[in-house]
């Protein structure tokens, strides 16, 4: 069983910084891309960045620039930079990681809420 755990996320003012953390834990397991995700209220989920395993990323337009994405593969962690946060980018990050276990599943963080006060 491959769970991921997501922690970092909180209350900051506009302009401030945050770091989100992701770690997958379980056994016999390899992972393919990672990713963080974000859905606001009435609003769908939206991929903001993701990183292969070789450390290649890519990101959204709306946060190119101001977040960074980062992975440690020896401690199955992926990490969100956010900087010069905006009240826009206030939402719940959702950790997502394509797991090759006995096949290749898509796996969730149970989610993080991120607040930016104006």
């Amino acid at each position: 069983q491959v769970q991921l755990v997501e922690s970092g996320g909180g209350l900051v003012q506009a302009g401030g910084s945050l770091r989100v953390s992701c770690v997958a834990s379980g056994s016999g397991f390899s992972i393919v891309t990672m990713g963080w995700y974000r859905q606001a209220p009435g609003k769908q989920r939206e991929l903001i960045a993701r990183i292969r395993s070789g450390g290649s990323a890519n990101y959204a337009d709306s946060v190119k620039g101001r977040f960074t994405i980062s992975r440690d593969n020896a401690n199955n962690a992926v990490y969100l930079q956010m900087n010069s946060l905006k009240p826009e980018d206030t939402a719940v990050y959702y950790c997502n990681a394509e797991i090759q276990v006995s096949g290749l599943g898509n796996y969730w963080g149970q989610g993080t809420q991120v607040t930016v006060s104006s």
